[in-house]
């Protein structure tokens, strides 16, 4: 899954400054503001591939446009890729692939 508390690792659940803990605790958030709502819904995780693919393409956004669009980027990259998983059931290396793709094109393309 794309974003479904645990950052999840192929061979390592441990990723260096806290980013495990941070986005278990997020993770917590996101289902306790959701619940406040009315609604339950399951503690988003994050796999670290596609964490990695997401940071890369923040990077790239912030130098490509105005540095303040990377979090917009990596948001549509979020809601794109639950998209093209909720359609096609594909698992994070997929989905990791997708957003490295779009972020490849953006590479290539002249700053501004």
């Amino acid at each position: 899954m794309f974003y479904s508390g645990r950052f999840r690792g192929a061979s390592s659940p441990k990723v260096s400054g806290g980013v495990n803990e941070f986005f278990e605790s997020l993770g917590k958030r996101w289902r306790a503001a959701a619940e406040r709502r009315g609604v339950r819904i399951e503690a988003p995780e994050l796999d670290a591939k596609v964490a990695l693919e997401l940071l890369e393409l923040a990077r790239v956004a912030a130098h490509t446009k105005e540095r303040r669009f990377a979090p917009l980027a990596s948001y549509t990259a979020g809601v794109a890729a639950e998209r093209l998983r909720a359609a096609k059931g594909l698992d994070a290396e997929a989905i990791a692939a997708y957003i490295r793709e779009v972020r490849e094109e953006l590479e290539r393309e002249p700053p501004i």
